[in-house]
Formats: structure tokens, sequence, C-alpha cells
């Protein structure tokens, strides 16, 4: 066992199985007292199962460390607060709260239902906020505190069949962000982890997915010839396991993390990646004064649009009007 959070109370969601389990782990084995909240929901948010977070709890406290399940679904206020809450009745205060509590219900667009889109922004989106909101009152009261929050490269890059998911993912990019200027001055960091790692979600997306995916340009263009490509992702998968991204997600719980606030980091095997701001634009053009069409029509493609791929160009079969320009 470690001391590099010792005496740390840490509060996670979805911590029973995959990322969650391995940070609630990792967490615990470096002196940290852990909530571990997780409803034991079916990865389509159905169901409801003690046994994954009362197993954690069980793991840790089996070798020599303090944890409590929790098995509220963070997708109501109330659920949220009783995470927060269960840390407070059991230990007496909050230092960090991760939060991994998420569902898929993928469905392309055209086909997504009202229900399946609510769904997922309420336990993904909504989830967050829950348990932020109740966290940053009392994190903003003691002058301390470590939050972070899982986004997705669905709500970062896009994937397709995910617009109810990735808008939620993007969301809390977004809210990471503005939750990190709101409670930066109070001494509290707000980051984000946008992981890569086959875990029980991802086996839920259905190789068809997977394949259209490839074909729209998810994955970078060139490399290495096809045998080499091939070996390299085999070793690249091999690595891309939930225990991988545990490191750096702990990491920034640690009080010498105290100036990383407002970031988002992608983290795959290992490979740990800081993303550029979405704000201000990486390219412009400009003019003092109004746009004429014709002159955006001459600029847009030369100048700010030159080398920019389309991420899912329709199909040659397709007669596209202004395509031939």
């Amino acid at each position: 066992m470690g001391n590099l959070l010792e005496g740390k109370v840490i509060a996670m969601t979805g911590a029973g199985r995959g990322i969650g389990r391995e940070c609630a782990l990792l967490a615990a084995s470096e002196g940290a007292r852990v909530v571990v909240n997780d409803p034991g929901v079916n990865p389509d948010g159905s169901g409801h199962d003690d046994g994954p977070a009362a197993q954690v709890v069980e793991e840790i406290k089996k070798m020599g460390g303090e944890a409590v399940a929790n098995f509220a679904d963070v997708s109501t206020m109330e659920g949220g607060e009783s995470v927060i809450r269960t840390a407070l009745d059991t230990w007496g205060r909050l230092d960090g709260l991760i939060n991994l509590a998420a569902i898929l219900r993928d469905r392309m667009i055209f086909n997504l239902s009202e229900e399946e889109w609510d769904d997922v922004i309420r336990v993904d989106l909504k989830g967050h906020f829950t348990t932020i909101k109740p966290a940053s009152v009392l994190m903003r009261q003691q002058r301390y505190g470590r939050i972070v929050n899982f986004s997705s490269v669905s709500g970062l890059q896009g994937n397709s069949g995910q617009a109810n998911y990735g808008a939620a993912k993007a969301g809390v990019a977004g809210l990471t962000r503005v939750a990190a200027r709101d409670l930066g001055r109070y001494g509290v960091t707000v980051n984000c982890i946008a992981p890569g790692a086959a875990t029980r979600l991802t086996a839920t997306v259905p190789q068809a997915a997977r394949d259209l995916r490839a074909q729209r340009g998810i994955a970078a263009a060139g490399g290495p010839p096809q045998a080499a490509a091939n070996r390299a992702a085999e070793e690249a998968a091999a690595m891309r396991t939930p225990d991988m991204v545990a490191p750096m997600t702990v990491y920034l719980l640690l009080d010498e993390a105290w100036n990383i606030n407002g970031r988002i980091f992608q983290v795959a095997g290992g490979h740990v990646g800081l993303l550029a701001d979405l704000y201000p634009p990486f390219r412009n053009i400009y003019k003092h004064g109004k746009w004429t069409l014709d002159e955006l029509r001459m600029l847009v493609p030369t100048q700010l649009m030159a080398g920019i791929a389309n991420p899912a160009p329709p199909a040659d079969d397709i007669k596209i009007p202004g395509r031939d320009f």
C-alpha cells in the first residue's frame, strides 16, 4: 500500500466494473478511503445488482483499505447527493470525486427514439451534475477538492450511431471547462479523461458499427505497410485495458496536481495526451467588413477548409450537387 492519497476520501460513480473498479482499487492502494457507487445496471441502463459495488468494496477491505458501497442511480439529484452524503456520513469529509457512471443506447440518428436520447443524456451528462453540484458546495467551503470527469472520443470527435452518447460526452467536456472556471479560485480542480479501453460498454458496440466508423475516417490515414500496421494495432489493442486508464485518473487527485485545471486528457494504453482547447479557432480568414457570398465561395474552400477532410463523405454512387465544382 502506498500513501499518496493517505487520509483522503474519494467518491466514485460507476466504480463497480471496468475503469471505475480499477480507479477505486488504485486509489485505495494509495491510502484513499473510497465510496464505490454503482447500481449494477446493464450496459443499456436496465436492471439493478448490488454485487459489483459490494465486490469492489470487499476487494479493497481485503487489501487493508477502507471502502463503502453506494447503490444509488446518479441520474437523479437525490441519487447524486446520496453519493456525497455517504462519504460525509462515513468519514466526515470529501476530498475527491470521479464521475464514471454511463450507459449506451446506440442507434443511428434517423432511428434514435426520444426515450433513448433522454435516458443516455440523463445518466451520462446529468449524472455528472448531480454529484458535482453537492460536491462543489462542500469543496468551495473547504477551499480544496479534486473532480475528475469522463468524456469520450465519441463526443470529442464523433462515432457513428452514438448521437445521444456523443452529445452527453461532449457536454461533459463543456461542463468540465466551466466548472473548472467556477471552482478554480477556491482551490478546486476539475479535469476530464477521454479513455480508450475495452470495457463492458465498448463490447456492446456491434461490429457493423465498428466497420462503419473505420470506413468514415475515424482511423488516421496513411501509416506503415499493412502487416506492420496490423501488428501495431494488435499490440495497441492488448494494452487498451481498463487498468491502463486508472493511473492518470488517480494522478489528477493528488495534491501535486493542484495547478492542472479545466483540461481534457486522452488516455489509452500507454498513451496520455493533452487535448488542445476547442476555442479559439486554429485557422481563420478575416475581412474588415461583411463578407459577400462570392468572397466566401472563393476563400472557404481554398483557405479556411484547405486540407480538411469530410469525416463521412457521401458514397461515390450518389449524385451530389456541387461535388464536381
